[in-house]
């Protein structure tokens, strides 16, 4: 008989991963979960080759239409030292994958920069782009004149965590609570899930309309059978929920909303302390 009580939080509504950092992404209905998150999930990024740094929508000024292409894999990740390919739609609707020769050439016309798509896996780069593993990427970030944040109309730099492409952690969670809240605080404001990137989404078990997620930090979820998670802190937002993508027009007030109600956080970031698969549907409990 076990000894850990669980309390129900809610399930999970949608999964999300995103194969190239800063592109959209692909829904899903399971995901398996690894030290390093959902797999696949940013295991590609394009790379300034003027400056070596990240490319990311965090600094617009200098990426103005990453989110106008869309990144899926063609097969399903898998567990080997290199990432399955991707397929990118780009703004004109054009799809190219990571196995042309010419993809970098391609890829480099429509943003009017030179990049090269890099791949990270198991802690090393792509064997096929060079043997730099592992390697701490840099990227910039944009922040934009409004109160309540650390900076204000400057760019600053940033390192991602060693080995890979994320921002700051492996797995974001983001409620509809807090979505819901938000829309409360600013009718007019699209909060939609896209806008924040998260990779699970959770209903709750409740129908409250508050920040349930800034509750959780410091304690582990346990999603369906096997996944744990530890929420390791809130998650602070950037200039990139404001821009405009696909329907969506660009929106400086959704962040100054978060910012002036939430602490500009929205979400919640975690660690992976067990992997396994989860599914849409799966219910989220709290782990005494």
């Amino acid at each position: 008989m076990s000894h850990t009580t669980h309390v129900q939080l809610g399930s999970v509504g949608s999964l999300w991963r995103y194969p190239v950092k800063s592109m959209m992404g692909e829904e899903l209905n399971a995901a398996e979960v690894t030290e390093r998150g959902l797999r696949g999930d940013r295991a590609y990024a394009l790379v300034d080759r003027a400056d070596g740094k990240v490319a990311t929508a965090k600094n617009p000024r200098k990426w103005p239409n990453l989110f106008d292409f869309r990144a899926t894999f063609s097969e399903p990740p898998g567990v080997g030292a290199k990432p399955a390919p991707v397929r990118i739609a780009l703004p004109d609707g054009t799809i190219v994958s990571s196995a042309q020769r010419d993809l970098n050439q391609i890829l480099s016309r429509a943003l009017n920069r030179e990049v090269t798509l890099e791949a990270i896996e198991g802690g090393a780069a792509d064997a096929t782009s060079s043997s730099r593993s592992p390697r701490t990427a840099n990227a910039e970030e944009y922040w934009p004149d409004m109160e309540g944040l650390d900076y204000r109309d400057t760019v600053t730099d940033f390192a991602l965590p060693e080995g890979t492409f994320f921002d700051c952690a492996v797995v974001h969670l983001l409620t509809t609570a807090t979505l819901d809240r938000l829309g409360e605080l600013y009718p007019r404001g699209r909060f939609e899930v896209r806008r924040f990137r998260p990779n699970i989404v959770v209903t709750p078990a409740s129908g409250e309309r508050t920040f349930i997620e800034n509750a959780w930090v410091g304690h582990t979820l346990a999603i369906g059978d096997e996944v744990r998670l530890s929420v390791t802190g809130p998650c602070g937002r950037c200039v990139m929920t404001t821009l405009a993508q696909g329907d969506l027009p660009k929106d400086p007030e959704i962040l100054r909303t978060a910012a002036q109600h939430n602490h500009v956080h929205v979400g919640v970031y975690a660690a992976v302390v067990r992997g396994g698969t989860i599914r849409r549907g799966d219910a989220l409990r709290r782990a005494a």
